[in-house]
């Protein structure tokens, strides 16, 4: 991990005078929106009730990366469950060893987390959502998509506001982790404030509730002229499935794509190029295509470095697969 301070040395380093001027950083390549879900950089520092937008910010220019997918958690203060001090802890991507139960007071304290966080995004004013915004414009970086993870414990209160808080960041697209159950809850609110939520698969496709298998996106696509998927084709391989194929059959409704390379048979996340992903096959065909899809670096693979440094070796990978 690493200080402020080195996120200020990586950023003057790696930052050009138009950048530090707020000009639009592009990080497309022959008509590919490359970027990256800001989830990549979750080992960032965080600091109890503070969100960490500048430091995300630092880390993104340094990456040279001018598209994104904003991760909630970014733009909402942290918990103290949360918080991580610049030197404390192995390095991203080091094994950890078996985790304890927690007690019950750690139980009592993340319900009591959970429930600030829930009122703090109903009664936030949509000013804070705007300036976070502006702050993304001044960098020259655009926001794609607002990442939010509706579940089972969303009151339909925090559900409302989190429309509110995409429209505010001024994005028409919510990416979610969610399930079908919850997908049908959701659908309503996208119908109200035409916003769109592209539903993000995972592998495990046993689970009739889960997205993840091709039948499963048919599924959220029929509920709503608003829902959209968000493909990860790391996870769509793992599940065994063949994303090139999907892709050209579905394009017109995938909004975006994760990309990570993982193992067929529900394996592990590689370094790109190590796993079974057809990492290189999907972007020239979007290239080919010209299809308007972004493709978004999601890092989860155990690396060595820290997420600034991974995610450069990842976006450097997708530059050289369509150069």
């Amino acid at each position: 991990m690493y200080s402020r301070r080195d996120f200020g040395r990586i950023a003057l380093a790696a930052s050009p005078l138009s950048m530090a001027l707020g000009a639009r950083i592009d990080s497309s390549v022959n008509g590919v929106r490359l970027g990256a879900i800001t989830y990549s950089f979750r080992d960032l520092p965080r600091t109890a009730g503070q969100d960490n937008v500048d430091d995300l910010i630092k880390a993104l220019t340094a990456c040279r990366i001018g598209e994104i997918e904003l991760y909630s958690p970014n733009i909402e203060p942290a918990p103290a469950s949360a918080v991580k001090p610049a030197a404390a802890g192995p390095a991203y991507g080091v094994a950890r060893g078996v985790r304890t139960p927690p007690t019950p007071e750690q139980i009592a304290a993340r319900k009591a987390e959970r429930e600030a966080l829930r009122q703090w995004r109903i009664s936030t004013p949509a000013s804070y959502y705007k300036t976070v915004r502006s702050k993304f414009d001044a960098a020259g970086i655009d926001v794609f998509a607002y990442t939010l993870g509706f579940n089972a414990d969303f009151t339909d209160d925090e559900i409302e506001a989190g429309f509110a808080q995409a429209k505010a960041l001024g994005v028409d697209l919510i990416a979610s982790s969610t399930t079908l159950s919850m997908a049908q809850r959701v659908t309503p609110f996208a119908d109200k404030h035409q916003v769109r939520v592209a539903v993000h698969g995972y592998a495990n496709v046993k689970d009739p509730n889960q997205f993840g298998s091709p039948e499963s996106f048919a599924k959220a696509l029929a509920m709503s002229k608003y829902m959209r998927v968000n493909l990860d084709i790391g996870h769509f391989t793992a599940a065994n499935y063949d994303a090139v194929a999907y892709i050209k059959e579905n394009h017109e409704n995938i909004t975006h794509l994760h990309i990570k390379d993982r193992k067929r048979n529900d394996g592990t996340n590689e370094p790109f190029g190590d796993g079974d992903t057809p990492i290189k096959p999907v972007l020239v065909l979007i290239r080919d295509n010209k299809w308007p899809l972004r493709a978004f670096v999601e890092y989860e693979y155990p690396g060595m470095g820290n997420s600034v440094e991974e995610v450069k070796k990842c976006m450097d990978y997708l530059r050289a697969c369509l150069a």
